[in-house]
């Protein structure tokens, strides 16, 4: 059973009853996730930015976007439409696939890993989360990366809170930790059976 088909057949009838919903349509559900890798030294080096482009398709299963830059900063030696980065959007299948291995194999490989921080909510209902580099990635090869580059996950839900978002997270299998500030009601958190 894919992540999809258990969201949607275990996952909304537990989050209905945690957060009193009387209707499936009011359950916080994923619109989109979006990785985005900042490739600003490969400005100099086209070999550098070619190749963390190829990793992060490689790792999403989807071609990048090329991010630029809106404006120049002398300090840092670039330029205005200046290639800095690169980005993915990813929806549907691809978006439940990518969260799958990222809760199931990617975050556990993580050295020292103790939880997500659930301080990552922005006050609208997303999340995000920042990993060091991309080598847990099991699509990339130890030899061949030239560099490690860290990325930046955004997970954009239709939770009205970051309450009923972190109840979703939670559901879809995100290790958060707890922290004494943790403000997230238990009945929230129940766990899909």
């Amino acid at each position: 059973m894919t992540l999809k088909e258990r969201y949607e057949q275990e996952m909304v009838p537990a989050l209905m009853k945690a957060l009193g919903h009387s209707n499936k349509y009011q359950t916080p559900r994923l619109e989109k996730l979006i990785v985005n890798i900042g490739l600003g030294d490969g400005a100099q080096n086209a070999k550098l930015f070619d190749s963390g482009v190829q990793e992060l398709q490689a790792i999403t299963g989807q071609k990048p976007v090329i991010t630029r830059a809106k404006k120049s900063i002398a300090g840092f030696k670039i330029r205005q439409g200046m290639p800095i980065g690169a980005k993915v959007t990813l929806r549907g299948e691809r978006m439940y696939d990518f969260i799958a291995k990222l809760t199931g194999i990617v975050l556990p490989r993580i050295r020292d890993f103790r939880g997500l921080n659930p301080k990552g909510f922005d006050g609208r209902g997303n999340y995000n989360l920042g990993l060091k580099d991309q080598l847990n990635f099991i699509e990339i090869q130890y030899d061949k990366v030239q560099r490690t580059r860290g990325m930046n996950i955004t997970i954009v839900t239709s939770a009205q809170t970051d309450m009923e978002a972190r109840a979703l997270l939670d559901q879809l299998g995100f290790p958060f930790y707890k922290s004494k500030s943790d403000s997230v009601t238990p009945e929230a958190t129940v766990q899909a059976s």
